[in-house]
Formats: C-alpha cells, structure tokens, sequence
C-alpha cells in the first residue's frame, strides 16, 4: 500500500512539474484533478509489479556465473 500512496504523491508532482515547464500553463484545481487522474493507474501497476515481482531473485538469475561445462 504505501508504494501506491508514494507512486501516486510522486506521480503528481513530477507531472505537476512537467506541465508546468513544457506548457507554462497555471495549475488550476482542474489540472490536478486530471494529473490525479493520470499518476493513479501508473501508481496501481508500479504497486502490482512491486509486490509481485521477486527482484532478487531475478537479479540472481540474469547475473549469477555458470559453468557451462557441467
């Protein structure tokens, strides 16, 4: 639960920054709302891949050293 509060938060702010510079358009309440919008399923997939996916595991098993002759 908290990656989907924190990719949600972080989510908004970097849009919020991102409409800012590319556009320079003022940030109305609308805005947000629709930056909201958009960060809340990026948050849900990033929590879903998160929890699911054993990073670890997946690290060892693209660089741990085999010997092939065996």
């Amino acid at each position: 639960m908290e990656f989907l509060i924190f990719g949600v938060v972080v989510g908004v702010i970097e849009d919020l920054i991102a409409v800012k510079v590319a556009t320079g358009t003022t940030i109305t309440w609308r805005i947000f709302g629709i930056i909201v919008l958009i960060a809340i399923p990026f948050a849900i997939i990033g929590e879903l891949l998160v929890d699911q996916l054993d990073f670890v595991a997946i690290w060892k098993k693209l660089f741990s050293k085999k010997d092939k002759t065996e």
